[in-house]
């Protein structure tokens, strides 16, 4: 379970993980499930099996999923595929992740936020000492390798070089081999992955029968041709990333034992002599040392007792008949494609759920809407929603989205030039009867209808069409500075000097008056304002970004915020759609210098934004038409 009080980005990469960690050990599950049917097949076939599970670990599912959901396919119409969605929504949880926002509505957690911090880098610390310790062991055994190898002389005649171009005209090797010869006591094996080359250990031809020497060198034939290398290199990958999961080693130790095993049933299908391999075997470990990394493919790898009973006692192991053939191949195939299928389904379907509703038997929609062209430009504005209708004034589209959908500016993509440039009008009325059942819905439920039939009226005059996905955004997180809060507790009956009357503090309602001044100044006042409604103002009506509310804080308090907007195009865009705004626009301007945003808050309300990312709906717009004058 993760912690609701960590950074939003932490919390999205520790779910993320978590997920692919969990699929990705139910994947090796179900394929160790398979070896045992396969257990008296090829062990090249459960080789593979194991090979897969390991690499399932370098592709999780949701990379697929994003694969589907980016098809032209899933830009398509979506009504027939809404149903198919959610009946495979339920049915492939692994494949989906919880949708994460940066605004969290969640209650505040007591947490020491230095414990909040310090735990992410602990871990990302922990994770990367491993990672160094396991890289360093390989670079160790690697450089001991590689000294042998420089230090090898090639091999350009004499029996071992007869026998290797013998055995590579009976195995049917195309590629040709250098022998070097080596005087460290490495076990023979096969050097690089792009040119193999065959070490040989010097002297040890003198203790091997031409049978022994022909055996040994099929064997390592056999794991070029298998490009064993190259796999072991990829699994060390996984094992140096995921050091921290025992199964990724258990698997390790897997792909030795089978990929050894193919080895040795190929040499003896190959027509080698039982007794004689199972010799040759012996004395190369009685000579030699095996090789210190499985990218390095030796003789002697595996359990070797159990190997040479096996060599000695097993017979030819079966083929796969037609029908094991299709069951591995249809396995893989759903593996592959079922969550390609999610994304594009999900991609379809997330799009038809978030189109705007438009007019229709039960729809709520004003019933008359005058939108006109703003010809003004005297810099004011207004927007709000009003008992019987909606009206704006020299407002652009952009402000209109924002608050159709609760959203800030850069969780829109795609928009025209003309959606922030272009300003309008806008009066639109709804029936009484529609009115009357307005106010009898809760504050919550009002203003969920009121986005709604804003929505339908952009849907219709403007011609909006969108869909919804998720990016990562710029954000911030309202945390306590250092010297701790210095916000006044709210009581009942408290007013401020310029008249301003707030609701009573423990009613826990709030009220607020947002100013913009014209010389670059912001003002914000609050009465009994809860926490959550700061950081909800702070978010949508000035920042245009994202916040996250850490501060711990669960009362109603007064406070005065007042700050220098660098740029006029900051600040407060439009009166609050949701709020109980006394007002907006200009005012008598304090002094024209003072501090910033950022400054303000930390100095006069003693708190702190800082910044962050994480993962976010935005909205991208399809398609969207300048409305046509009434």
């Amino acid at each position: 379970m993760i912690p609701e009080y960590l950074p939003a980005t932490w919390t999205a990469f520790a779910a993320a993980l978590g997920d692919h960690l969990w699929q990705s050990t139910l994947f090796a599950v179900v394929a160790g499930l398979l070896t045992l049917i396969l257990r008296n097949n090829h062990a090249r076939a459960r080789y593979w099996l194991w090979l897969a599970a390991s690499m399932k670990f370098l592709v999780p599912f949701s990379l697929l999923v994003a694969i589907g959901s980016h098809l032209p396919w899933s830009r398509g119409s979506a009504g027939t595929k809404a149903g198919l969605y959610f009946a495979m929504e339920e049915v492939s949880q692994p494949f989906s992740q919880p949708a994460m926002t940066v605004i969290s509505r969640a209650t505040p957690s007591t947490v020491s936020p230095s414990v909040i911090h310090v735990l992410p880098g602990l871990l990302a610390a922990a994770w990367l000492c491993g990672f160094l310790v396991v890289l360093s062991v390989w670079y160790l055994r690697w450089r001991g390798i590689s000294v042998a190898i420089r230090e090898a002389v090639p091999l350009r005649e004499g029996r071992e070089v007869e026998a290797l171009r013998r055995i590579g005209c009976i195995t049917g090797m195309q590629q040709r081999i250098e022998l070097l010869s080596s005087r460290a006591s490495l076990e023979p094996g096969i050097f690089g992955i792009a040119q193999p080359v065959l070490v040989w250990p010097e002297g040890i031809s003198e203790r091997l029968d031409d049978a022994h020497l022909e055996a040994i060198l099929a064997h390592e034939l056999w794991h070029v041709r298998r490009r064993d290398n190259l796999a072991a290199s990829m699994h060390m990958v996984v094992e140096a990333i995921f050091w921290f999961h025992p199964l990724v080693w258990w698997l390790g130790a897997r792909l030795v034992e089978e990929r050894e095993r193919a080895c040795d049933e190929e040499v003896l299908e190959s027509g080698s002599d039982r007794h004689v391999y199972a010799e040759s075997i012996l004395k190369i470990c009685e000579f030699c040392v095996e090789s210190p990394l499985d990218c390095v493919s030796g003789v002697t790898g595996a359990d070797l007792e159990k190997r040479i009973v096996r060599i000695m006692t097993e017979g030819v192991a079966r083929r796969l008949n037609f029908s094991r053939k299709l069951l591995l191949s249809l396995g893989g195939l759903v593996v592959v494609v079922l969550p390609v299928v999610f994304g594009l389904v999900n991609g379809t379907a997330s799009r038809a759920g978030s189109q705007p509703q438009t007019k229709g038997a039960n729809a709520t929609v004003y019933e008359v809407a005058s939108i006109k062209r703003n010809k003004s430009d005297n810099g004011l504005f207004k927007m709000m929603f009003e008992q019987n209708g909606f009206s704006a004034t020299s407002v652009t589209m952009l402000m209109l989205i924002r608050t159709a959908y609760g959203v800030n500016d850069n969780q829109i993509l795609g928009a025209p030039n003309w959606l922030n440039s272009e300003k309008y009008d806008i009066e639109a009325r709804m029936d009484s009867a529609v009115a009357d059942g307005l106010r009898k819905l809760s504050e919550d439920q009002r203003n969920v209808e009121r986005r709604h039939m804003l929505q339908a009226l952009l849907a219709d005059r403007f011609k909006l069409t969108l869909h919804r996905e998720t990016k990562q955004l710029g954000g911030y997180v309202l945390v306590i500075a250092k010297n701790g809060p210095k916000l006044k507790e709210a009581k009942p009956g408290d007013t401020y000097p310029n008249g301003f009357q707030g609701a009573d503090g423990g009613s826990g309602a709030g009220m607020f008056k947002l100013g913009r001044f014209h010389r670059g100044r912001g003002e914000l006042i609050g009465q009994g304002l809860p926490m959550a409604k700061l950081v909800r103002l702070l978010s949508e009506n000035i920042l245009n970004r994202g916040v996250l509310n850490n501060t711990g804080l669960t009362g109603s308090y007064d406070f005065t915020l007042q700050w220098t907007i660098a740029d006029e195009s900051q600040g407060p865009m439009f009166k609050g759609a949701e709020d109980d705004q006394q007002g907006t626009g200009s005012t008598t301007p304090p002094e024209s210098s003072g501090p910033s945003l950022f400054t303000a808050i930390q100095e006069q309300l003693g708190l702190k934004l800082e910044s962050q990312k994480g993962p976010g709906q935005v909205l991208v717009i399809d398609h969207v038409e300048e409305p046509s004058e009434n």
